[in-house]
């Protein structure tokens, strides 16, 4: 460990740091979106794999996006978002953007101006992200937890047991990334698992086992970290330079977590925030200004009380 507290910092073994003495190597899963498909396969996989309830098969008016979030229901989210600029032209597209409100009407099923011919095509992407838990390397969900339902695995995932979740909510709240929540037929907290059971049998997750273009790929995360380096400087030679990495870096917010992803565009075109901290960072600190107050609220008692005497 090479940060001040436990609780914030880059932290080298998170698993020893729960107590796992002798344990494997932490594992991540690596979210690669320059080549994800749409096809939500991981989802579907998730979903039979998990034993996970529908969330409707109605369309939101967002591209072909039927989930909308992660959540209790749906531990992978496979977002559609719709861009006129291909890649390398976000910036000029951005600046070319005015300011005010933008009309954004209802996805069409044809290719932006088909009914036009050639000359009044636009040109046009989708950007597909496969999101998930990101099983933080300092995780608020497990550190607010007040039954010890979140737990950290010898894996160095996060997961939660629902046999001791109390439905308090407090993990739901901490979440910098809003991934966790609480399921309405009966209170409790749920997210993804990493698949923890397939773990122990040495199977890779189910996301990325279903995943056909190995968008998704599994294995220990300082692997995963020089994979995923390598590909985004084959992206900036290959002419794409807004290809980036999110959520690797230890250094982060959150000490770095064990599922990261390659991006082409800003953070919060995906729906992530674009520098997430841990909220229980500040705790310490919280703890010492209240510890002070007390004192001199229990030092003004004395002194009127020992006043009032004299």
């Amino acid at each position: 460990m090479t940060g001040e507290t436990s609780l914030y910092g880059p932290l080298d073994d998170p698993a020893a740091d729960a107590g796992h003495v002798d344990h494997p190597p932490r594992v991540g899963l690596f979210t690669d979106t320059s080549v994800c498909i749409g096809c939500k396969a991981c989802e579907v996989a998730c979903k039979e794999w998990n034993l996970l309830p529908d969330d409707g098969f109605d369309l939101l008016g967002m591209s072909y996006d039927n989930t909308g979030m992660l959540g209790a229901n749906s531990w992978r989210h496979v977002a559609f978002i719709e861009q006129e600029a291909p890649a390398g032209r976000q910036a000029a597209a951005q600046l070319a953007t005015p300011a005010g409100p933008v009309d954004l009407p209802m996805p069409s099923f044809d290719l932006p101006g088909a009914r036009t011919g050639v000359e009044g095509r636009q040109e046009f992407r989708w950007l597909m992200a496969s999101d998930v838990c990101k099983h933080c390397t300092h995780a608020a969900c497990l550190d607010v937890c007040p039954t010890g339902a979140l737990f950290r695995t010898e894996f160095g995932t996060v997961v939660v047991q629902q046999d001791i979740c109390n439905g308090c909510g407090y993990c739901v709240s901490g979440c910098p990334y809003g991934v966790i929540e609480r399921r309405e037929d009966d209170g409790r907290a749920w997210k993804c698992t990493m698949c923890y059971d397939r773990l122990h049998d040495g199977l890779e997750p189910a996301c990325a086992k279903a995943c056909p273009t190995k968008s998704i790929q599994f294995g220990p995360l300082d692997e995963l970290r020089e994979r995923a380096a390598a590909r985004v400087g084959q992206l900036h030679e290959a002419g794409v330079p807004e290809a980036r990495l999110y959520g690797e870096d230890p250094h982060d917010g959150v000490g770095g977590n064990a599922a990261f992803f390659l991006l082409l565009d800003e953070p919060e075109v995906y729906g992530l925030p674009p520098d997430p901290v841990v909220s229980t960072r500040d705790l310490p600190r919280m703890w010492r200004y209240a510890g002070a107050a007390a004192l001199a609220l229990l030092g003004a008692a004395v002194s009127v009380f020992a006043g009032g005497r004299g």
